[in-house]
């Protein structure tokens, strides 16, 4: 069976995702999440993205971004295949939270939070290893915090 191809519908959409990623204040979150929301253990993310704090509304600015770009997935809004040959941020961010995702579903007593998120983050993982076998492991054990002591420089 030949792949289904997106529909200029959904390309419209995917590249008005990109121009909300591209926004001053996304990108100023991104940046952030990206190069400093390292937890190691649960109280880590409290002390990175103390509530009230700049760093905790960025923390909510990016999870929630991506966590509502997979509810469009969920609806057939985008194409899966052209979100995943395009980024793989969405996938870095659920695993940054995944460690932690059970004690703050429990905490809010929501059980299915971000559940888009790990959803596709999850096919993602199945999608490219199968393209490429080896390239997750290789991201994620580059995904690691590096130990102060381990740093260039």
């Amino acid at each position: 069976m030949a792949r289904k191809r997106p529909t200029p519908a959904q390309a419209q959409l995917h590249l008005q995702l990109y121009d909300l990623r591209r926004e001053a204040r996304l990108r100023q979150a991104r940046d952030w999440f990206l190069q400093h929301y390292l937890p190691e253990k649960p109280e880590d993310m409290l002390r990175l993205a103390p509530p009230g704090s700049p760093e905790n509304a960025s923390m909510r600015m990016v999870i929630s971004y991506w966590d509502q770009a997979c509810v469009l997935l969920n609806h057939g809004l985008l194409h899966q295949e052209l979100l995943f040959e395009t980024t793989n941020e969405f996938f870095i961010v659920w695993q940054r939270i995944r460690p932690f995702i059970a004690g703050i579903r429990a905490y809010l007593k929501n059980p299915r939070l971000f559940e888009a998120l790990e959803k596709y983050s999850k096919a993602y993982e199945v999608w490219a290893e199968r393209r490429t076998p080896g390239y997750v492991a290789a991201m994620l054990q580059t995904m690691r915090p590096v130990a102060p002591s381990q740093k260039p420089g």
